[in-house]
């Protein structure tokens, strides 16, 4: 396999930001934490939000990204604490990027399979609790050859014999990779079932020196796979069973499991794994809550739905904007003024009694109504009402429903693996019929 020296240049912060300015692929800015003065002066330089990151980490445990100084000063006690003997990087977060990433089998230093696929979330949003999209469906041609162009040169640096798992961020023309791991990544079995081969068996192939010739890997420059189909992988989580928890997406993992579905079309594969993870399509009612920042984008999503036939609700701020651009809607109360505001409904009764279908709760860090917010979702996860909380998700989930509802999307009830292995004929499948595939 890989040289434990290599995997060590992957996963020490420091030596890899190094190595990727020694080879040329772009990089968010970053400086090596030496002392918290050090840290607060590049995040003076660059400006906030800034993004704190230890070695040695999985589901990135103490990654966290900082907007004020003060937050700044947790995070780096946080993270001195996690990685203590290797060295913890902070580097410039790049807000509204695209994420994306490459999942590949390298043998000494060249990739012999690869496929690119890309989050739906901006970036921001742990790789493990972000919903991907096989292929992708809004990258340019540009973003994507610099995207197999660093792969090449990451894979070949490190030598890397087995499975090896890239990230970038795309912001314009800039496409910078934030991390490489030299090991199989939680989407590897999505994009073994998309593409149509096992990445694993190959990677293991790999390692024991054993020919790949015969197993027709996608490669980097392979255009048509998958092809008729489209695979979206999505995020399954607990929050149900973390009595208290905030139910929202950061840069530290929390999801416990996910599903992946195949569709004719985005729409149909996204709101198909949607659906398999239990979410269930509203009815009627839908309570829209989004930080004032937001506000002007979530109009055209409300608009949608409000064609749709859906009846909205919204807390006061955001009704305001939403009226103000004639998308009719209910004004709601706040959950902490459940006492004092009698004029209009409050938002915790309209959901404890179901009368909601769907919750889109949208916090930033300007948010100041924390408790509120809290409040609706927490509220939300324990009644049992499905809960958007990422203005991308809401965005594609707004179009989806759209589409379905205008042109009507069919085979929205997916079929379990097993249900399709009893109709499947032995000449459909990609490997020995009797394994799994």
């Amino acid at each position: 396999g890989t040289p434990a020296a290599m995997i060590d240049n992957a996963e020490d912060r420091m030596k890899f930001s190094d190595m990727i300015d020694e080879i040329g692929v772009q990089q968010p800015r970053w400086r090596e934490l030496t002392s918290p003065e050090s840290a607060l002066d590049f995040a003076a330089n660059v400006g906030y939000p800034v993004l704190v990151r230890p070695s040695y980490v999985l589901s990135g445990a103490a990654m966290n990204v900082a907007w004020t100084d003060d937050q700044l000063k947790a995070c780096l006690t946080e993270a001195a604490t996690v990685s203590k003997e290797h060295p913890v990087v902070i580097s410039d977060f790049i807000e509204g990027a695209t994420e994306i990433e490459m999942d590949g089998v390298g043998k000494n230093g060249v990739l012999v399979a690869a496929a690119i696929h890309e989050h739906i979330e901006n970036a921001g949003v742990h790789s493990g609790d972000a919903t991907l999209v096989l292929p992708p469906h809004n990258l340019s041609a540009y973003t994507k050859e610099r995207v197999r162009d660093a792969s090449r040169k990451i894979v070949q640096r490190l030598n890397i014999t087995g499975p090896v798992n890239i990230q970038f961020v795309a912001k314009g023309t800039d496409i910078m990779c934030i991390e490489c791991n030299v090991r199989a990544s939680r989407s590897f079995p999505f994009v073994s079932k998309t593409m149509g081969v096992d990445f694993i068996e190959a990677a293991t192939k790999s390692i024991m020196d054993v020919s790949t010739e015969d197993m027709n890997l996608p490669t980097l420059e392979t255009s048509n796979r998958p092809k008729g189909f489209v695979g979206v992988k999505a995020p399954m989580f607990s929050f149900t069973r973390l009595r208290g928890s905030d139910p929202v997406l950061g840069v530290e993992m929390a999801s416990t499991g996910e599903v992946a579905c195949f569709g004719e079309s985005m729409e149909e594969a996204f709101l198909k794994s949607l659906l398999s993870t239990g979410f269930k399509l509203p009815e009627k009612n839908i309570l829209i809550s989004v930080q004032a920042s937001l506000q002007d984008e979530i109009t055209h999503c409300a608009w949608q739905l409000h064609e749709l036939g859906f009846q909205l609700y919204a807390t006061k701020k955001t009704a305001e904007v939403l009226e103000k651009n004639r998308v009719p809607c209910t004004i709601v109360g706040y959950p902490t003024e459940i006492d004092q505001d009698t004029e209009h409904p409050n938002a915790l009764d309209l959901i404890r009694n179901k009368e909601i279908g769907l919750v889109v709760n949208i916090p930033t860090h300007e948010s100041t109504r924390l408790a509120d917010n809290y409040q609706m979702r927490r509220n939300a996860v324990d009644f049992g009402i499905p809960l958007l909380t990422n203005l991308n998700l809401v965005n594609t989930f707004t179009d989806a429903v759209y589409k379905h509802k205008r042109e009507g999307l069919i085979g929205l009830e997916p079929s379990s693996l097993f249900d399709h292995y009893t109709k499947e004929s032995d000449d459909d499948a990609w490997t020995n019929p009797s394994e799994f595939h």
